[in-house]
């Protein structure tokens, strides 16, 4: 159920949302989209470009930032705007950490605008394959 307008505030922060990147979900996105890019299917070709083996597709990690918000909303049709850069690539057997916090509220529209982010944890340091994302969710 969609948030209620006058139970959401300003700096509420999103549940953040939790997922290990796995082959078989790159190859069911490669397949599911049709983007089967080699970067994201082909280990040997992405370490020509200089990456240890595949990396997942940037929409695909978009992917998992909507679904924090789509849970946080609770009604994926709530969900009127959702935008992210890319900013690192991520690699198989990482964890997405997807998160975000309210930072603006419409009385006149009912709606909550959010920043946004993906991050994930390597060699002891917090990447951001997606900071500063936002979304505008409709609220009840």
């Amino acid at each position: 159920m969609t948030p209620a307008f006058d139970d959401v505030h300003v700096g509420d922060e999103l549940p953040v949302l939790r997922r290990v990147v796995t082959r078989e979900d790159v190859r069911a996105y490669a397949e599911a989209g049709g983007d089967r890019n080699p970067l994201h299917l082909d280990d040997a070709f992405a370490r020509t470009v200089g990456f240890p083996g595949i990396i997942a597709h940037g929409m695909f990690t978009m992917g998992h930032m909507a679904a924090c918000v789509v849970a946080w909303a609770g009604d994926p049709a709530a969900v009127v705007r959702l935008s992210a850069g890319f900013r690192a690539p991520v690699f198989m057997g990482e964890e997405l950490v997807a998160g975000g916090r309210v930072t603006a509220m419409d009385p006149d529209a009912r709606t909550a605008t959010l920043e946004t982010w993906v991050a994930v944890e390597r060699d002891g340091e917090t990447l951001w394959p997606v900071k500063k994302g936002s979304a505008t969710v409709l609220l009840g």
